[in-house]
């Protein structure tokens, strides 16, 4: 027995070089095999160049177009249009009416936005877009809108933002 009281008794040593190895080696495996989540559906977007502390010495008139919803309309139910909208599933809005205008002139079709914007583009075609959506405004409005300045030509398209 006193043999196995002097191992017991012996002192045990841990050592830590080892283990400081290992924790190394996975710190530099989860490294290398990180991959980060790349974000879908992503929009590029440019500050404006021609404002604020390094702004340019020619200031360009952008082409304002507001889009403004001048009548609400009903929301109605998507499956049956002859019922009012429950609250559940899609709707749709009947009767809905959008105002658009384009410097001072206003129009109540999109086809006729458009045609003015050729216009403006023909005049001009290095002028810019500027698109105001005003409150009440969602985004197929503002897709319609976005959709007649990519068929007049406009690359340079910028958006306003929210207001207080």
């Amino acid at each position: 027995m006193s043999r196995l009281r002097a191992i017991a008794e012996e002192e045990q040593k841990l050592e830590m070089t080892p283990m400081i190895d290992v924790t190394f080696l996975l710190l530099v495996f989860f490294l290398c095999t990180l991959q980060f989540k790349t974000l879908e559906g992503k929009l590029s977007a440019y500050l404006p160049k021609d404002q604020g502390l390094n702004a340019g010495d020619e200031l360009v008139e952008k082409i304002r177009v507001v889009v403004a919803v001048r009548d609400e309309g009903a929301r109605r139910d998507a499956a049956r249009p002859s019922r009012a909208w429950s609250g559940e599933g899609h709707f749709e809005l009947v009767g809905r009416m959008l105002e658009y205008r384009v410097g001072p002139r206003t129009y109540d079709d999109l086809g006729d936005v458009q045609a003015r914007l050729e216009f403006l583009r023909e005049r001009d075609p290095e002028r810019p877009a500027l698109v105001d959506a005003r409150p009440g405004t969602v985004y197929a409005d503002v897709v319609g809108v976005l959709d007649a300045l990519a068929l007049a030509g406009f690359e340079d398209v910028t958006f306003v933002g929210a207001r207080d």
